[in-house]
């Protein structure tokens, strides 16, 4: 797989250099360094979510948890009109995904050194790629949408606990569930899905809750 066979063509330069990047820096945080592997792992399951119309439509983008960048700076290199908040507390990857983002040179990415919890903002969709269970991931994503706007969170397959905890937890926060979306980024993935929330109603003051609380007594 190429990246030509992925990315829109714009994008293909940055996402080529963000990955050479990737395969010789020892601080970036994925076991997938070899280029060609990595199109396929990262780059193309992050793109995945294009075929979500308010995916592609984005403007204000929060990708939570972004330890080596994906989705995020997947999305900030095919979305250039967007901008891209990569939120990570870990401060050896905050460094590695500024050089990410230099030697991608995209303008449109803000690197945030902080807790998902103690950050705000105001944004039409929030991502997370692997980070945590369902329940944990909506009330992270709820006080950083706007009405109306988007929680796309990618994961493997998810147990109907999972599923239920995410659902009953959405409620609380002010998020709906609108689907799962079964993708096949590269050949022979297995398991890959997009779990997609609304915000439907405006989050309760009490969230976000102080940090760790959202994992040590989930919402559901």
């Amino acid at each position: 797989m190429k990246l030509s066979d992925v990315a829109p063509a714009h994008a293909v330069g940055a996402l080529g250099r963000i990955l050479e990047l990737q395969a010789t820096d020892p601080t970036a945080s994925t076991t997938v360094r070899d280029p060609g592997e990595a199109v396929g792992r990262h780059v193309a399951d992050s793109l995945t979510a294009l075929a979500l119309p308010f995916v592609a439509d984005a403007r204000r983008i929060a990708d939570l948890g972004s330890g080596a960048g994906w989705p995020g700076l997947a999305l900030a290199a095919a979305l250039p009109e967007a901008h891209v908040w990569l939120v990570e507390s870990a401060i050896r990857h905050c460094r590695y995904l500024e050089r990410a983002v230099e030697v991608g040179e995209l303008a449109n990415v803000t690197v945030v050194h902080a807790r998902i919890e103690a950050w705000s903002g105001q944004h039409d969709l929030v991502t997370a790629r692997a980070l945590a269970a369902l329940p944990v991931l909506v009330e992270y994503a709820a006080p950083l949408l706007e009405l109306d706007g988007h929680f796309v969170a990618w994961k493997g397959a998810a147990s109907p606990e999972e599923l239920t905890g995410g659902a009953a937890a959405a409620t609380i926060v002010g998020l709906e569930p609108v689907e799962v979306l079964a993708v096949v980024p590269y050949a022979g993935a297995r398991d890959h899905t997009l779990h997609v929330f609304r915000k439907i109603a405006g989050t309760p003051e009490r969230f976000p809750r102080r940090a760790g609380m959202a994992t040590k007594r989930p919402l559901a």
